[in-house]
């Protein structure tokens, strides 16, 4: 390793360490192997309304040759908000070539939360967006799940209020292991449930986890079989990525699997992904869902399909 490039990890671990310190739970590492972090802003107020999370790529040369890569992450953030505080930002990393400059990005976006906050801004709309938007994303994958656009904590309240109050068992959570393409990491979340009060119970500790509750996206789909009404209570959430909740949905419907719930988190690395970002979504909550023996293995299946296949043949053979 070049020296210019020792010198520059070391000034990153050490800026890293600070931050860490500084902000605490706000500070969030996602990938440590790719050094992705992502940190929570807000206005200061008790109760605040203006938030947003940066999330940064430290390449190998930031902070001596290379700027770091971000992205602004809000609902409320687009258009010209955007623009005029990328552009601020850029300002702070040229006005300070070679310096390690998190913290004034951080305390410059605190700045502006802040003054929106004084200011006769309304306030933000908090329905999330999607980092992308294809034409022709798959409307016919929606099926019967809806886009929710409250917090779906929220929504599972209102479908279990008239539902049994007490307190239910927590079911066991399970983590499928993560899928990285183009600096995104996806990574799939399951959990064996029979009522809608033990999805929004799972959903409530899943989103305790500060890595989890920062994910651009938590796109969930469940499926519940109400064997008195021989019917599935099923529902799912985009979280602001396009059809992605319908999807899920309907892979778990061609699986046939059910209660069960499956969350898929993404962490947006700044790449369009395009329509990989589904196919990254699907395989990260099938091979949970396989990990978890809710479907067989493709190898188990090829199995299972060989032995019929013999079982066929030998009852053709007994008829003649």
């Amino acid at each position: 390793m070049a020296a210019s490039d020792t010198g520059a990890a070391q000034q990153q671990m050490d800026e890293i360490e600070a931050l860490s310190s500084i902000y605490g739970e706000d500070w969030c590492v996602v990938d440590e192997d790719e050094k992705i972090y992502c940190i929570k802003i807000n206005d200061c107020l008790d109760q605040p309304k203006w938030t947003l999370c940066l999330q940064v790529i430290l390449p190998p040369g930031y902070p001596t040759a290379e700027p770091p890569i971000y992205q602004l992450n809000a609902p409320w953030l687009r258009g010209q908000d955007y623009m005029e505080l990328a552009n601020s930002l850029e300002e702070i990393y040229v006005q300070n070539l070679g310096e390690s400059i998190l913290y004034l990005w951080v305390e410059k976006i605190r700045d502006v939360l802040i003054e929106k906050a004084r200011s006769s801004d309304p306030e933000p709309d908090i329905k999330k967006t999607s980092e992308e938007v294809d034409e022709g994303d798959g409307d016919d994958f929606l099926l019967d799940c809806q886009p929710i656009q409250e917090d779906p904590i929220k929504m599972l309240n209102y479908i279990t209020s008239e539902s049994q109050e007490g307190d239910e068992e927590l079911p066991s959570i399970h983590h499928g292991n993560p899928i990285t393409d183009r600096r995104s990491t996806f990574q799939a979340h399951l959990a064996p449930v029979v009522t809608p009060r033990q999805v929004k119970r799972v959903l409530e500790k899943l989103y305790e986890n500060k890595k989890i509750a920062s994910a651009t996206h938590n796109i969930y789909a469940y499926r519940i079989y109400c064997e008195d009404k021989q019917t599935f209570l099923q529902d799912c959430e985009d979280d602001g990525e396009t059809a992605a909740g319908g999807r899920l949905l309907h892979l778990m419907q061609i699986l046939n699997v059910h209660n069960v719930l499956v969350v898929v988190s993404r962490w947006y690395g700044g790449i369009l992904l395009g329509p990989d970002r589904f196919k990254h979504i699907n395989n990260c909550a099938r091979n949970v869902l396989v990990e978890y023996n809710y479907v067989p293995s493709v190898e188990e299946s090829s199995k299972q399909a060989g032995k019929s296949k013999k079982i066929k043949k030998d009852k053709k053979r007994t008829e003649h």
